[in-house]
């Protein structure tokens, strides 16, 4: 959450700012802003999207060879120009941007305000920089010093870049839990919370570790230091990024091309692990850490949000196939509620950025308890990847859409090939079986490029229902998931009151709700417990339900009983989710867009949660 971009070097700085600012506004478009050095501090902010903060600096002094920039999601304070980032110091010497949340900061507030500070915003975020200013001040000692001291006062997360008047050569950046990276050029440096404002311009990068504090002078190379001041040598990575991955291609928004980008991501995430002709299975996180996971008593999921669904997936997979017992948490309640692990179990965090804060908090929780903790993300050196003993990468490229759908199926086709490496490693599956799910895994690219042809249908669907109030979501076993999946995106994306439920459960309560202005999208392929979901709609058919069903191709049966249909391909139930998924994508998507939305960029919602 919140987007940081900072600059230095020869080229003009508010240009590539301000294009880096909207590279992030998917991390949070409450209120943006720069302050740039130019022998003054000039400092810019407004309310509201980024396009506003271009508006408004059109006629303003922007000449300058460094700067930072931020675009925020509002975390302490609302979205106001006074509480929008850059934040300044007392004495108009020093500005901050911000992505976290300073814990103490309430504390730390009064004692300054004891002291003589003023504050004109609501923000932590002022107050950290006020107490910068105080410990220069007080202790008369450098920026970067000032930096590392006041970090030891706080409590909390951050990502910041600091810059001073009196020191127009130098940025001074830190992270803790919020993800921050450097990009090195030729004479130049570049900070972001995340490689799409650099990759336009550098590939070679730093990612600072937690506590770690970067001094960045023009002229220099990159100093290191942690809170305790003991120098790091810096670890310069090339980044596998393109240029092309992170624009719209000729899409209206970032979502529609991420989801016909789906045959795509999951053949990449199939990269090297399947081979195509002997239908082999080679997870190389797995292989590494066989003994573990051969005697793992279990594997505990801990995840957030759409990740949270895939994890529900994996669960079925691995149970079915590999026998071992699976549990799924969500992150933020399992790293309250004491649970209980061991050094046999074995804990899978699952997030798209690498960088959400509960996950990474729950990770830490099991690493003191002893078990074993891996990775599935899809962020190459996001902070989750480098937590966990080892793991796997999805390799769906960068998803800039808010609401997430390749990453959804990327994990899903990550899990499916842990699986099956699972099953095959404790013989729990036989060679005909192996062989058969592997082929039919191979073959999903082109069984989600056929359901991507059903699209103007699903559009024309979306019209019928776009007035909704409310809609509910059935399906069961490996679709179970998938219903609360396709709920979550409508909600995330149009507004639209949407629940999903295990379709027997429907009669347990959620059948209450059910009249003729109710759309139930039943998801009926055609595997195990069709017929129980084929009663389960009659009796919403019975009660004046609207149905659109999602079936397997040919199915007459539930076509009769619905209002509309939505064919998919048949596959294996193992796999069903993978092609089940589409249709309630571009269902949710395209009522969006007809409700007026913003789809990429939904309100009160940004990517990459890395605050509690």
């Amino acid at each position: 959450m919140c987007g940081i971009v900072a600059y230095i070097g020869h080229q003009q700085a508010f240009p590539i700012i301000l294009k880096g600012l909207k590279r992030l506004e998917y991390r949070g478009y409450d209120s943006a802003g720069v302050a740039l050095l130019n022998d003054d501090l000039l400092l810019y902010k407004k309310a509201g999207k980024v396009s506003n903060l271009e508006e408004y600096t059109k006629d303003k002094t922007l000449d300058s060879n460094v700067g930072i920039g931020h675009t925020r999601w509002a975390t302490h304070g609302a979205p106001t120009d006074l509480n929008a980032h850059p934040h300044k110091s007392g004495d108009d010497r020093l500005a901050i941007i911000h992505n976290g949340i300073i814990e103490n900061y309430s504390s730390l507030k009064k004692e300054l305000i004891e002291r003589g500070h003023s504050f004109e915003s609501d923000t932590d975020t002022e107050v950290l920089i006020h107490l910068i200013e105080e410990i220069i001040k007080q202790d008369n000692v450098s920026l970067e010093e000032a930096v590392r001291y006041s970090l030891n006062e706080v409590v909390g997360a951050y990502a910041i870049v600091v810059i001073d008047k009196e020191n127009p050569n130098k940025l001074i950046a830190a992270r803790n839990s919020s993800p921050l990276v450097i990009g090195i050029g030729k004479d130049e440096f570049f900070v972001a919370s995340d490689a799409t404002p650099i990759i336009e311009y550098t590939k070679n990068v730093i990612y600072l570790d937690d506590e770690q504090v970067a001094i960045i002078e023009r002229g220099e190379e990159v100093k290191i230091v942690d809170i305790a001041n003991k120098t790091i040598t810096p670890y310069i990575q090339e980044l596998e990024m393109n240029l092309e991955a992170i624009e719209k291609d000729g899409y209206d928004h970032f979502m529609l091309k991420e989801i016909y980008e789906q045959p795509q991501s999951i053949r990449a995430s199939m990269l090297g692990r399947l081979n195509s002709i002997t239908g082999q299975v080679t997870l190389g996180g797995v292989e590494e850490f066989e003994t573990k996971f051969m005697n793992a008593e279990r594997i505990i999921f801990v995840a957030c949000g759409t990740s949270w669904h895939s994890a529900l997936v994996g669960e079925y997979m691995i149970e079915d196939l590999a026998r071992i017992p699976v549990e799924v948490e969500y992150a933020s309640e399992f790293r309250y509620r004491n649970p209980i692990i061991t050094e046999k179990d074995i804990v899978i965090a699952i997030s798209q950025s690498g960088e959400t804060a509960d996950t990474l908090a729950a990770l830490e929780l099991a690493k003191k308890k002893g078990a074993t903790i891996y990775g599935i993300c899809n962020v190459v050196g996001s902070s989750i990847a480098r937590a966990t003993d080892a793991g796997s990468y999805t390799h769906a490229g960068p998803e800039i859409g808010v609401a997430s759908t390749k990453a959804f199926t990327a994990q899903i086709t990550v899990l499916a090939l842990m699986a099956l490496t699972l099953a095959q490693k404790k013989g729990s599956i036989t060679k005909t079986r192996y062989q058969e799910l592997s082929n039919q895994l191979n073959d999903i690219p082109n069984l989600v490029t056929k359901v991507l042809e059903s699209n103007d249908q699903i559009k024309y669907i979306a019209e019928q229902y776009k007035d909704a109030a409310n809609f509910l979501y059935l399906g069961r076993g490996y679709n179970f998931p998938v219903a609360l999946e396709g709920a979550l995106k409508l909600k995330e994306i149009s507004y639209i009151h949407a629940e999903g439920y295990p379709a027997a459960e429907m009669k347990h309560g959620p059948i209450a709700l059910i009249d003729e202005s109710m759309p139930v999208v039943a998801i009926a392929t055609k595997v195990a417990n069709y017929h129980k979901v084929v009663s389960n709609i009659q009796e919403v058919k019975a009660r004046n339900g609207n149905i659109i069903g999602i079936v397997t191709e040919g199915d007459e049966s539930i076509r009769e009983i619905s209002e509309h249909v939505i064919e998919v391909p048949k596959t294996d139930e193992f796999l069903d989710p993978l092609v089940s998924v589409i249709p309630l994508q571009l269902l949710s998507y395209h009522i969006a867009v007809l409700r007026g939305c913003n789809v990429d960029q939904p309100r009160n919602l940004a990517k990459s949660v890395t605050v509690e």
